[in-house]
């Protein structure tokens, strides 16, 4: 059975994409699904959010570039059933190189194409950005998932993400779709909090999560310590809801009754 490529996108940084995507992982991890993470930002955040800090690993820069296959660049994390692929800063650099290159949106599709077997789920980080980079991640992706932290500005910008995939899907990629949107950041006494879900669920309805990431001290400090949340404190809110959102992406996806 080919395992599920997700990407974890939105053009906007800051809203909770990269702590979504170690998260989600994890939790996904934790019951028993094997699990690939690919760090595609050059800032490396889910690399360290597992604790990776290792100079001279093999990265998914090499994957971009074709100088390693997939196998050459897995990592082993400290979470059992969960491997990565790091990212490091010559990803930016990967922008410019791949620009002569024919079919380059395409590369990390056909790099995966013969490793989807050994992975129920494959986690794909990408950068806060719609280049190049953005473009291999979501022609290589079954699903999209899009974090939307609750403020009027990642709202705004909803609506060019959501076309953005559409075009995609037209031109590059007709089995991409739209898994759902996870809001972020989340403060019930904030109004502007509750406006924003209130809207987005008017107009996109079935396609948002119920399960609400809230703004948290412990999801904040996880990553500093180069570990998800899960693993820093698993009886936080944080951590709670990232184990409900897994519940619901795999009732989502499968139709599976999950106990975590």
């Amino acid at each position: 059975m080919m395992g599920k490529i997700i990407a974890i996108a939105n053009q906007k940084g800051g809203v909770g994409k990269t702590t979504t995507a170690v998260n989600l992982s994890t939790a996904l991890a934790a019951v028993d699904k094997k699990v690939l993470v690919i760090d595609m930002d050059p800032q490396s955040n889910a690399t360290t959010g597992f604790g990776i800090y290792k100079k001279n690993l093999n990265t998914s820069y090499d994957l971009l570039t074709r100088s390693k296959t997939p196998s050459e660049v897995f990592t082993k994390t400290r979470i059992p059933g969960l491997t990565i692929i790091p990212a490091s800063i010559e990803l930016i650099g990967a922008e410019i190189e791949l620009v002569q290159i024919p079919k380059r949106e395409g590369i990390l599709r056909e790099a995966l194409s013969s490793y989807r077997h050994m992975f129920d789920y494959i986690i794909i980080d990408s950068p806060p950005s719609m280049g190049i980079i953005t473009l291999n991640s979501l022609v290589a992706s079954d699903g999209v998932l899009v974090p939307l932290q609750c403020e009027y500005y990642a709202l705004e910008g909803l609506g060019y993400l959501l076309g953005s995939i559409n075009k995609i899907k037209r031109n590059y990629n007709s089995a991409l779709e739209l898994c759902g949107i996870v809001l972020t950041m989340f403060d019930k006494r904030s109004m502007l909090c509750q406006s924003v879900e209130k809207d987005v669920r008017q107009h996109l309805k079935e396609k948002v999560f119920d399960s609400v990431i809230p703004r948290s001290i412990k999801i904040s400090e996880a990553p500093s310590h180069g570990r998800p949340v899960l693993l820093y404190d698993v009886k936080s809110p944080g951590s709670c809801a990232y184990m409900e959102l897994a519940k619901e992406f795999l009732r989502k996806e499968r139709g599976e009754q999950v106990c975590i």
